[in-house]
């Protein structure tokens, strides 16, 4: 009864995410290759400073405020350049601009495109971005001056998901490992004899296969059953890794802080400012990437600075260290970061692959299970595929319900 109730409830929504996320693994190279107007370049020689080209982007719209810039070239590709709006002084609020990401030809430094990341639209621009950010948000849009309402419900969904996770497994063990008695008060197993063991041992062997044969309901029953058996750790750890990530600091981090050390990311210490107050800084993005590459050689670090962003709702820079060939994840992990205060310049984190206390690595670890790349080429495919596993889960549990229902029905009616 409860798996069924939780099922219904929540088999539309990891319908949804499960077939989105079967997509998503592949964002990048799916977008390059829907929007190669976006991602290509032609120009020949040397690049250009990105500190000029931001200066550039900015120059051409005073109402754009460059907050992210690549610091490295890939040949034939274009440098994407992340914005958000000014503030108007006249009503004090900000611009309206219909783009967040701008793309530049990194040599001649002439604009190749721009667009709304996470636009609510299915044109082949956005339909990645699109589908990315419904994928965790259903695009539920801000009202009462929140703007999570969507991650708060998607992570919701996640915990019932996880509970159902452990439900369902539970209902196909033999009724005495369940500790299911019969009306009798006695274990419905039989225990003292043998056989009953070994026919409740042989039902359970059944329930990891498909009866290919059988009518059309069995088939169902069988496939919904036997898969979500095959793939249970790797649903139970989807289910996990979305509620973190969705719910972390509102579920997750206190839990993390009552078990462990962890050290605190800058977003958790720099309080957020209000959407018309924005944080100017006192320090520009050259002098950061100075300070940057000095800690990076204390560090010992081998990487180049490849990007460096400013959180203008909060006051710090983050400065991010990889090669271009490790864009997605470097071992599996996020990549080596430092940050810093955009007034002083101090350095106020070190963030470094499978770096810090066991919460620390808890934390990195999310989205790479989450997405597969924790494992490279071939994880990135079991999430896919897994995506897949949970769209037809969904399908065929509400298949068998109706079918069920639909039998309940009939025999009321005879």
């Amino acid at each position: 009864m409860l798996h069924r109730g939780v099922g219904l409830a929540i088999a539309l929504f990891l319908f949804l995410a499960g077939s989105t996320g079967a997509l998503i693994s592949w964002d990048k190279e799916l977008d390059e290759w829907l929007n190669p107007q976006l991602h290509q370049a032609h120009g020949q020689g040397q690049a250009l400073d990105p500190f000029d080209l931001a200066q550039k982007i900015e120059a051409a719209d005073p109402r754009a405020w460059v907050i992210r810039v690549p610091l490295f070239r890939e040949e034939g590709k274009s440098a994407k350049f992340l914005v958000t709006p000014r503030i108007d002084p006249a009503t004090g609020a900000p611009y309206e601009l219909d783009y967040n990401e701008i793309y530049l030809d990194p040599v001649s430094g002439e604009e190749v495109g721009r667009r709304e990341w996470g636009k609510f639209s299915l044109d082949r621009t956005h339909l990645l971005s699109f589908l990315y950010k419904f994928h965790y948000t259903l695009h539920i849009p801000d009202f009462w001056g929140i703007n999570r309402w969507g991650e708060w419900l998607m992570g919701g969904i996640a915990l019932l998901w996880l509970s159902d996770c452990l439900v369902g497994f539970a209902l196909t063990l033999p009724r005495r490992w369940r500790g299911t008695t019969n009306p009798a008060g006695e274990e419905a197993s039989g225990a003292t004899n043998p056989r009953h063991h070994r026919s409740w041992w042989r039902r359970w062997r059944r329930s990891w296969g498909v009866r290919w044969r059988r009518g059309r309901f069995q088939r169902m029953f069988d496939l919904h059953r036997a898969a979500g058996l095959w793939t249970w750790l790797l649903l139970a750890t989807l289910a996990l890794s979305a509620a973190t990530l969705n719910l972390f600091p509102e579920v997750f981090r206190p839990i993390l802080l009552a078990v462990s050390d962890f050290s605190p990311r800058p977003i958790d210490v720099y309080p957020e400012a209000p959407e018309r107050q924005p944080i100017m800084p006192g320090l520009a993005y050259r002098e950061v990437v100075a300070r940057a590459a000095e800690e990076a050689r204390k560090l010992g670090w081998k990487e180049p600075v490849n990007r460096v962003f400013y959180s203008h709702r909060r006051g710090y820079y983050s400065v991010s260290f990889f090669h271009p060939a490790d864009y997605l994840a470097v071992d599996g992990m996020p990549h080596k970061r430092l940050f810093f205060d955009a007034f002083d310049g101090r350095l106020i984190s070190i963030r470094a692959p499978w770096a810090g206390s066991g919460a620390d690595v808890f934390v990195q670890a999310q989205f790479p299970v989450h997405s597969g790349r924790i494992l490279g080429l071939p994880g990135r495919i079991l999430i896919s595929a897994m995506g897949l596993v949970v769209a037809v889960l969904s399908v065929t549990g509400v298949y068998i319900w109706l079918r069920k229902r639909k039998g309940k029905a009939a025999g009321h009616q005879t």
